[in-house]
């Protein structure tokens, strides 16, 4: 029985020397999850943004205020308190709104988007935008109405 339990934690360790110089291990090395409280916390199992190489992809943010709530009876207080969170997860993760790439706008009704890409692109400087893509949905999270992720490079 003695020389059982020792075959079989010597499979087991065997077993796990195979997996980790598989490269199972190595998926995760590289990467950092950035968290901070100046942003709403996520509502859901994801991170704000996940940092991996010379990249930080953003999670899509809503307008969720410091009391955890969100107030949709303005678009153009949505979008900008969206845009303002967005800016604060770039700051904690090491770049900023001049170095976005990439950005996905999620509305719900499109009749909305000259004012929310009035108040998107006050974040921007005139001709570096990102590159980027509008989305009409049925619905969004808690109620939102706009809904806008990020990728940047790092600084």
């Amino acid at each position: 029985m003695k020389h059982l339990a020792i075959i079989g934690a010597a499979s087991l360790l065997f077993a796990l020397g195979i997996l980790l110089l598989s490269g199972k291990k190595h998926e995760r090395e590289g990467i950092e999850y950035i968290f901070t409280p100046k942003a709403p916390q996520p509502i859901g199992p994801y991170s704000q943004a996940v940092k991996y190489d010379d990249m930080v992809f953003l999670s899509g943010q809503i307008a969720i205020g410091n009391d955890g709530q969100i107030d949709t009876s303005d678009i153009v207080k949505e979008t900008t308190l969206i845009m303002n969170h967005l800016q604060e997860v770039l700051k904690a993760s090491g770049s900023s709104m001049q170095r976005v790439v990439k950005t996905t706008i999620y509305l719900n009704n499109l009749a909305w988007f000259p004012e929310v890409n009035k108040v998107y692109g006050s974040y921007f400087e005139t001709g570096k935008a990102p590159a980027r893509e509008t989305i009409g949905v049925k619905s969004l999270p808690k109620g939102a109405r706009v809904e806008i992720s990020m990728v940047a490079a790092l600084n």
